[in-house]
């Protein structure tokens, strides 16, 4: 056998497994939707709202690769864990698209629970209709906004920021007055570093789609810019958990990163106030 013969057929033994496993991540890959269960450390969590369960659903992303059923499957499998509560992470469509905006809204308007279902946006959500959609269908939608919910006779205070608010100084008005256990819920999981300098102790988040390709040895190559990928990660006394979310952007291909919905049980955690914030853990092994 020659080179040239030998070179030819590891090219050809190249492009089939990477067509190969490309068509895995198109058929099988990003439909292997599964709840996800966490339990987060709070600190300063009083102890009545230990046990606390909340629903994340994130990156919808209703499109021609996302469909109504699709949609409907997260939805149903969520209602079927009742979380207390239930948050959503925006991007409820790709790049904005007027015609998915109707039947997003529809499908997560099946949604509820006992203290509420939120929601945030993201940076393929418009400022308008997206969240008219929404408030619709019964979803309390935070723009820049804090809504206080009483659970066990104590206040849990929800803020929820635009993709596009960054800075601290822009977020901590919003904090300001707090009577409770302050969450922010921020569609990118770079708002961590704002978090912990806020105290504030609890983060939900989604946007990174976990990587949505995830190679071997090589990791999440398209997410390495977040501090968390995906999972539960750390920066002093703030825990901030980011989901994969349900659906895809770009390709229609999830590879060794299936989607999820997550129900995050909050759990009781008192950390000093001068805990080291140079760190960052991350539970997501990815």
């Amino acid at each position: 056998m020659t080179r040239r013969a030998v070179l030819k057929g590891l090219v050809a033994a190249g492009v089939g497994a990477a067509a190969g496993t490309g068509a895995y991540g198109y058929l099988r890959g990003r439909r292997e939707l599964g709840v996800t269960y966490a339990t987060l450390p709070v600190n300063g969590l009083p102890a009545a709202l230990s046990g606390l369960r909340i629903g994340l659903v994130t990156d919808v992303h209703r499109s021609q690769w996302m469909s109504d059923d699709d949609v409907a499957r997260a939805v149903n499998m969520l209602m079927v864990a009742r979380p207390d509560l239930i948050v959503l992470g925006g991007d409820y469509v790709t790049w904005g698209d007027r015609q998915y905006i109707g039947p997003s809204a529809e499908v997560l308007g099946h949604l509820s629970a006992p203290h509420g279902v939120f929601g945030i946006l993201g940076n393929h959500d418009d400022d308008h209709q997206m969240p008219a959609a929404l408030a619709a269908k019964g979803v309390e939608v935070l723009k820049d906004a804090r809504t206080r919910v009483t659970i066990n006779g104590e206040s849990l205070e929800l803020v929820g920021i635009r993709f596009w608010t960054r800075r601290g100084f822009d977020i901590a008005p919003l904090t300001r007055g707090a009577l409770g256990t302050t969450i922010l819920l921020a569609h990118d999981p770079r708002r961590l570093t704002e978090a912990s300098a806020l105290n504030i102790p609890l983060v939900l988040s989604g946007h990174t789609h976990g990587g949505q390709v995830v190679l071997p040895l090589v990791g999440a190559i398209a997410a390495q810019k977040f501090p968390v990928v995906a999972g539960i990660g750390r920066l002093g006394t703030t825990t901030m958990f980011v989901s994969r979310g349900i659906g895809t952007v770009y390709v229609p291909v999830r590879l060794n990163c299936p989607p999820e919905v997550a129900v995050l049980t909050l759990q009781s955690e008192n950390l000093p106030r001068n805990a080291d914030r140079a760190g960052l853990a991350n539970d997501a092994g990815v």
